[in-house]
Parts: structure tokens; sequence; C-alpha cells
């Protein structure tokens, strides 16, 4: 469910009193584990294409609710939604996916959101939308509806806003205003990300036949001839009509389709050059790659299918999220949204994640949440919904000690300050400097890179960076060292003068923060801005806009200006040429003054004591929650891992529905516990009890005799593995681990990191750059970080995923050693048959509640179950009618024959019975596989 609240900080003294305050109520919400809602599979009919979409919804089905559009992004399908879907779907809202053309299953040409086919689709889909009973009604053809998107699916939201009058709300993700600008900014082509943008849509489609292009008889896994939707049929359930042709009367401002027949070039079969691409995009990319610039003709086609050409029809509540680690569609993308929306009267916010394109931290939970409160607001006219700040910008304050991952905080504003907001005036030093551009522009400076910009961006604050800045090939112009620490939020801007032999400039312009010592220098967000100037034969007056970034210069640092020939993510000229750049003015840097750090506050003093009195009392009557201090040790459970007592937590706003219900459990040294239960079965809610990331409703957990509390101290003896951590690709894996320790702030003797990594068994491969790493070394390497310190503790939930079987094997011999040596490891895994080898003990649970607990060997020949083998596959009505003898608890079909639980009948007696009903009895024995006895225990639904 959605985290609307910021959570509560826990109060262990008085100091801590305004920080109770100021943070709010911590709502603990059991997520993960909620039942999924309905779901819907159906193929649209368009023209020129078959839309695969998934219709989710919960809760009454004769109750109208709002209905929310989700695009995905560009190389994905529908699937890569259904997650935020069905969040949605619990929330309230009938929510549609689709693939877009050309994308999952999805047939039809790529158009990169052309308004003759993608913007009339999702026209379409609306038109389908207003005839579902579930979908609430603002007129005859109108359902109440917002679009949301990240990406391609942002500017598909953005466009759906200014084709489609019927849209109500919107909330674009990481996303372009004007393509054009994206990819050529400034007149320089962006080479490669738009390499990797159009290799993408070339290369066939991951659920396509290979060999055959999509759109040529393939049908969606499952399907039947007769499934497919035409327009204005129903589906196979026979509920709702395909989308009409058009949209309602008077409602729609989608443009004709221009002359474009169905089948003909944009949508024809894909070519083997183009792949999925219509052929006039293409040929543009093409083109500009071979020139290595762009023409006036690829800026014309790419803006016609750009959000900006209906930016003065973008009128309705616009909530703008966009990455901070973003080389491709950097922040000013935003702001020309906000500016554009705002000039329409619509309400805007603006919110600058950490993370972005390039990699970093996309703030998934808190990002949906918002979006979710915004159409609760919009779309449920929900007038007390929190949306959130006019502005907000997420900020790094170091490192989290246990799971190595940057740590945010955000900072707010009353209103968006825009990108030039309270500048600041820096001189900088230097003459006039020339320098080269080399021929063919090699070797090439480097800045941003796909992938890695991210996680740089938000350790710029240990002094790690990416860049590179060839001597000969640049000019550098540098500020005294700063008196007091400088926040930039914004686009600094400098004026220089450029002069080139051959009368034309390509330069890549930066600000690095560098460090007292001269030599470390970071460049925030790894951005750089790109600019062509023309007609500079004998000198020509530029103002560079540098990238819109938000990054802390520390008191004693210095600013570097750098204009580089060359830059390794875009194309620069082949010919060589001589610049010289003077710069001609103060460097202005722009500090948005209005806006806040959140965790800023009043020191505690300040209120004194009596003031603190009253604001826990305040807290504790608004939160309505009782507090109570931690429970002392239990000196009886001091050498013992793990007690897990009563544990109870309902799923959040109910009172009858729990994900964890009177859970009790007990874990001894040396042993390596397997936690199972199916899908929702409250595994991953009873794991985030444990770490103390929610609280529990009931119930204790005692790690070593000290109970859990958000922040406990004893927490320092727990190492948790939580699907994979991120390490920076170009440092080996022995200075990942150093790096990550050093930030916890704990003597470097207290990591053993030796016998941590002897555990891994890295070998030499923690000399190599991790970017050389396969999945299974980057998994151990993060296991590695997980023992760094030697926990006594180990918790580890999945730890195999995406790993072949020899790495699956050297996963399990990683947690065998671990724990041989008198730690303790619990693991969650899918994997039965890697549990059975590596698990000394079990816990089982089905919908909260534990089903059995013990050691392997006990599990698996518990219980009164037989494994009858048969000749055949037995049929479901023989098998039903086995189930219906007296005596048998159930009946489950597995693998060459039946599991039988019985219930007072006996091994004789069902084999009489086996008999009479003409089974195809083979063998009648005990079993003693875990899938067996597991399948047994939760009888036979679900997955582990």
């Amino acid at each position: 469910m959605h985290i609307r609240i910021p959570r509560r900080w826990a109060a262990a003294s008085a100091a801590a009193v305004v920080l109770l305050a100021g943070a709010g109520t911590w709502t603990a919400v059991a997520s993960g584990d909620d039942p999924a809602p309905r779901r819907e599979d159906r193929v649209l009919e368009m023209p020129g294409a078959r839309i695969d979409t998934s219709f989710f919804t919960s809760g009454p089905d004769d109750a109208r609710r709002p209905a929310v559009l989700l695009g995905h992004g560009f190389g994905g399908s529908k699937g890569d939604v259904r997650a935020q879907a069905e969040e949605l779907a619990r929330d309230g809202y009938a929510v549609l996916t689709w693939s877009a053309r050309g994308f999952g299953a999805s047939t039809g040409r790529i158009g990169l959101n052309d308004p003759d086919f993608e913007v009339k689709d999702v026209s379409r889909l609306i038109d389908w939308l207003a005839k579902r009973p579930e979908v609430r009604l603002d007129g005859e053809g109108d359902p109440r509806v917002g679009v949301s998107g990240s990406s391609y699916g942002g500017a598909i939201s953005l466009l759906a806003a200014g084709y489609d009058k019927r849209v109500d709300a919107i909330a674009p993700q990481i996303t372009y205003w004007n393509l054009a600008d994206a990819l050529f900014p400034d007149g320089v082509f962006k080479k490669l990300w738009a390499g990797i943008f159009f290799t993408t849509g070339t290369a066939a489609s991951s659920d396509q036949p290979p060999g055959r292009p999509p759109g040529e008889g393939e049908r969606p896994p499952g399907r039947t001839p007769g499934q497919d939707e035409a327009p204005g049929q129903g589906a196979a359930s026979g509920q709702g009509t395909a989308p009409g042709q058009g949209t309602a009367p008077g409602r729609s401002t989608a443009p004709a389709e221009a002359g474009r027949a169905v089948g003909t070039a944009p949508n024809a079969a894909p070519t083997a050059a183009c792949g999925r691409f219509q052929d006039e995009l293409c040929a543009m990319y093409e083109r500009v790659a071979v020139a290595g610039k762009p023409d006036a003709a690829a800026r014309a086609l790419l803006e016609a299918r750009s959000p900006s050409a209906v930016g003065d029809r973008v009128a309705v509540p616009t909530l703008i999220v966009q990455g901070q680690a973003d080389s491709l569609f950097p922040l000013s993308h935003a702001d020309a949204i906000a500016k554009a929306v705002r000039a329409n009267g619509a309400p805007v916010a603006v919110d600058w994640i950490a993370g972005g394109h390039d990699g970093g931290d996309r703030e998934t939970e808190r990002v949906e949440a918002r979006i979710g409160a915004w159409f609760d607001r919009y779309l449920k006219d929900d007038t007390g919904a929190d949306t959130g700040p006019a502005f907000r910008v997420s900020r790094t304050g170091g490192i989290d000690t246990t799971d190595g991952q940057a740590r945010l905080r955000g900072a707010t504003g009353d209103s968006y300050p825009g990108l030039r907001a309270g500048d600041r005036a820096i001189a900088l030093s230097g003459p006039p400097q020339t320098f080269r551009n080399p021929a063919g522009a090699t070797p090439p400076a480097i800045s941003a890179v796909p992938g890695v910009g991210g996680g740089l961006s938000q350790l710029s604050s240990l002094g790690v960076g990416l860049a590179l800045d060839f001597p000969g090939q640049h000019a550098r112009f540098e500020s005294r060292p700063l008196t007091e620490p400088l926040r930039i939020t914004g686009s600094p801007t400098v004026r220089v003068t450029v002069a080139s032999d051959t009368g034309e400039a390509v330069l890549f312009a930066k600000v690095y923060d560098v460090g007292p010592d001269g030599r470390r220098q970071v460049l925030p967000a790894q951005l750089v801005a790109p600019v062509r100037v023309e007609d500079a034969e004998n000198g020509k007056a530029v103002e560079l806009t540098l990238p819109a970034i938000d990054h802390e210069v520390e008191a004693g640092h210095r600013l570097r200006l750098v204009l580089a020939a060359t830059d390794l993510g875009y194309a620069s000229p082949a010919t060589p040429a001589t610049y010289t750049v003077g710069v001609t003015g103060d460097l202005s840097v722009p500090t948005a003054p209005g806006v806040r750090t959140q965790a800023a506050g009043l020191p505690w003093w300040v209120w004194g004591m009596p003031a603190a009195g009253v604001l826990i009392a305040a807290a504790l009557l608004l939160t309505a929650r009782r507090r109570t201090t931690a429970p002392p040790p239990d000196p009886a459970l001091a050498d013992v891992p793990l007690t897990i007592s009563g544990l109870t937590k309902r799923y959040a706003k109910s009172a009858d529905r729990y994900a964890v219900r009177e859970l009790s459990f007990r874990v001894e040294k040396g042993q390596v516990l397997g936690l199972l239960g199916p899908n929702g079965a409250g595994k991953t809610t009873t794991l985030r009890m444990l770490m103390g990331l929610i609280t529990p409703d009931d119930g204790e957990i005692r790690v070593f005799g000290h109970a859990i509390r958000p922040g406990a101290p004893v927490l320092s003896r727990v190492g948790a593995f939580v699907e994979g951590a991120g390490f920076l690709p170009h440092l080996s894996g022995r200075e990942n681990l150093e790096l990550y320790w050093r930030a916890t702030g704990r003597p470097a003797g207290d990591a053993h990191l030796d016998e941590a990594l002897e555990i891994a068994g890295l070998g030499d491969a923690l000399a190599r750059a991790v970017r050389t790493y396969s999945q299974g070394m980057r998994q151990r390497l993060a296991i590695a970080q997980a023992m760094l310190g030697l926990p006594d503790l180990l918790i580890l939930d999945e730890p195999t995923n995406g790993l072949d079987p020899p790495q699956i094997r050297e996963m399990r011999d990683v947690m065998i050693r671990y724990a041989a040596g008198g730690r303790t490891v619990i693991v969650s895994s899918h994997l039965l048959s890697e549990v059975e080898q590596s698990c000394t003990h079990l816990v089982v649970m089905d919908q909260g509640r534990l089903v059995q607990g013990g050691p392997v060997a006990e599990i698996t020949g518990a219980g009164d179950t037989l494994l009858v083998t048969t000749a055949g596959d037995v049929p479901e009505p023989l098998i039903a009618k086995v189930g219906a003898l007296p005596g048998i608890g159930s009946v489950v079909p597995t693998d060459g024959g039946l599991l039988v639980r019985l219930e007072g009948a006996t091994a004789s007696d069902l084999i009489a019975e086996l008999v009479r009903l003409d089974v195809p009895l083979t063998g009648v024995g005990p079993h003693r596989r875990l899938e067996d006895a597991f399948l047994t225990l939760i009888g036979g639904g679900g997955s582990a």
C-alpha cells in the first residue's frame, strides 16, 4: 500500500524531540504480500497494429472508480508497470496498462509517440475505458482518467493531455519536452544515447519468434484463434468492448491520420535495416549519425512528435518527476514542462529525484506514493490528499550502513524556483586559452556514461567521480577557494568568447567541484552542456548555460569551469581544429534560496524542555500510537540469534486482514534457516520487521536477547543482502568493499575484510573492475559486503536470483561456510531443491501464519503423506474422486503421480480404493522431497 506520511524517528532522548515532532508519523505498511487484484489480459485491434493490454481492478465489481493509464519506458512492455498498476488498483483505481506499438507482444512500427499512431492509440484506450462499467464517467464517452509513465511513457502522458481533452491529470516521470532538444542539444548530436535508443528499437523484440517480424500472425501466449478482439467486439470473456474508431465527438483533438492508410510505410512489416522503427525515423537517424550533426529536417521530425508541439494545450494538473542523474533527459526538460503547464493555468509540482536514465536511486516507493496522492487529489477529488510541496529535490546525506546505499533527504520549496533563482556571481580567473580538437575527435573526454552517472552523482560527497579531460584538448578557469559552503540548485551560466580556425566549434562545458588540494575533482551528476558555435573565425561571444544540478560545494573548495573539445557521449567534428576560448564574465550560480532541506530545524534547546514535553504529548495524541521504551535485554536469550514471539502485522487501513499473524519461532547458532511460503505468505513483511524497517502491531522480535526497534544497536550484529547491491563498475571488488566500509565510519580493523572475502571465495577476481564480473560474482561480492564485520546473524533474501546452476552451487557453499563458524544464516528462497541442500532448518509460512518449523529432515519425512506413482497422468475428475474418499485429507498432482495426505485412512485402505477406481497405479510409498512436503503443508497452492 502507499506510504503517504513520512516515517517517524524513534526518540531515544530529549535531544531527539524536535526530530520526532518534525518528522511526522511513521506509518508502517505491510507490502509485498497483499493479494493481487483482478487482471484481464486482452489484445485490442488498432489501425495497423494489435495492442496488448492488461486491465486491473480491485474491490466491488459494481463500483465506479477513476481510471489510470500507465505507459512503459522505451524498450519495455506493459509488464514493467504491473506492480504499480496493482498498487493503484488496490488503492481504488481502474488501471489499464499496454505495450506500445513495436514493443512487448504488440505489433506495428515504432513511431516515437507519433500523433497519428501511438497518441491515437491512447485516445482509443480512453474510448475503451469509457465503456467499462467499473470506470467513473464525467460525461458520455468521457471517463475520469489520469495518465502516468516513465521516459517514453512519460512523454505519452504529456501528449495525451495535449491531444485529448478527456485526460484529467498526469504524472510524467524522467521524460522529455522536446525530443530534438534531447538528442540534438544546442545543435550537437548526442551519439551515444541516440545509438542506444535506435539500437534498442531495431533489435528484434524479445516477445517475437525468431525470424518473424512483429505483426505476422503471432498471438499472445495462451490465446486461441477467436480470442483476439476486433473493433467493436467483446473479449473472450464477453465483458466490455474493444475501442471504437476515433474518440467521442468534440472530445479528442488528435490529428487526422494525414493520408496514412493502414499497411503503408509507417506500419508496414519491419525491415532488416530499420527493425521495428518507422522507415522515416530510421532514415533520419542514419543520416544524422553519418553526418555527425543534425539537420533541419531531423529536428522538425522529432519536434512534431514531442510534447512541446502541443505545449499550449497541456492544461491539466501535472506532477513532474525528473532525474538529477540523467544525461538523456536532463532537468531542463522538466523546467520547460513546468513553465508551459503553469502558463496554461494548471496546478504543477516538480520533484527532482536522485536517479535517472544514468542510474542511481529512482526512489520508486516514494515517487509512486506521491503519484497516488496526486491522483487522489485530482481524480478522486480528495481535497485532503497530501500532494506534497510545489518543489522537492532529493539530496545525498551520507551512506546507509545497512545496505550501502546513499542516504537521501528531501529539500522543499513553496513554489518551483526554476533554474536561475538566487543567482550568485563567482569570479573565475585564467587568460584566454588555445587547445585542439583532435583528428577524428579521438580520444574523447569522458563525462556522462549511461548507467554509471547516477551512482557516482550520489557518492560525490565522498569524493568519488569519473571524468577525464585530455591535455591539450580543453581550457579551464578556476574560482578562488570558497569561504563558505555553496549550494548550487539550477543551471549556472557564464559568458565566453570562442574562436575557431575552421569557423565552427563544438564545445562541452562543465563545472567541477575541486577539493582543497586542487587535484580531487568531482563532476556533479556527471553532466556536461554541449554547444555548437558557428561563424567563429574572428571570435564570437556566447552565453553558456551549464547543466542543471543540485550540489553542495564545501568551504575551501573551488569551482573549475572546463571547456573541452570532445566528449565520449557526443559527436565532435572529425576535422582537426584549433579553438581559443576566454571568459568574459563571472560564473553565475543559482542558489534557490527558497528551497530548504526538510531535516534542518532549530536545535532542541531553543524550545527548552517544557516545550519538548508539549511536543511529545502532541505527537502521541495526533498519531494515536502508544510509545513504550524498549524492554530490557533478556539474559536467558543472550546467545540465541533470533526469537520471534506472537509477531503480528496487519495490512495498512485494515483491522482484520493480516500480513503476519501470531508468528513464533526460534533460531539457534550454527543453523542455516530457510524461510519458505507461497507468494503472500508474509515472508517479506517478517524480514522487514526483523531488520527494524517496519514496526509490528503485536508480538516481539529479539536478536541475542535485545528487542528489535528501528535503529536498535543490536542491529549492528545483523548483516542483510536483499536482491543485490550497487557497486561502482570502474573500481575493483576490493576497492568497492573498502569504500563501503569507510562510509560506515567504523574502524578498518573491524571489517574483517579478508575473512569475509575468503568465505565468499572470489579469489583473484577481487583485483578486477566490477564491470568485468559475471552475475554470480556480483552476487558473491554483494554477500561479502553483507558479511563485512562478520555479523552474527546474516539475512539473505533470494540470494540466487539470476544465477546459473554452477553459480547457485557456489552460493550454497558460501552460506554453509559462513554458518560453519558458529554464525547463523536466514535465507528466503523460491528454489526448494537448493533450500533442501543448504538449509539445516525450515520455517514454513502460509497466509501469515507458521505452518511448520524444524529440521529439514523432520519436515520432509513428517506427516502421513504418500507418493502414489502412476503409469500416466491422472484426469482431474479421477483426482477429485480420490480426494473425496473417507480418511483422505488432500490429493495434489505431482511429477509422475499424486501426493496423498492421509487423515484416518491407512495405506492399505488407499491402495484398495485406488484399484477400485481404476487409477493406473504403479507404486505407493513415503515421499521425501522438500517440494512434496511443502506442497502438502500449504495444500498445493501458491509458489514458494
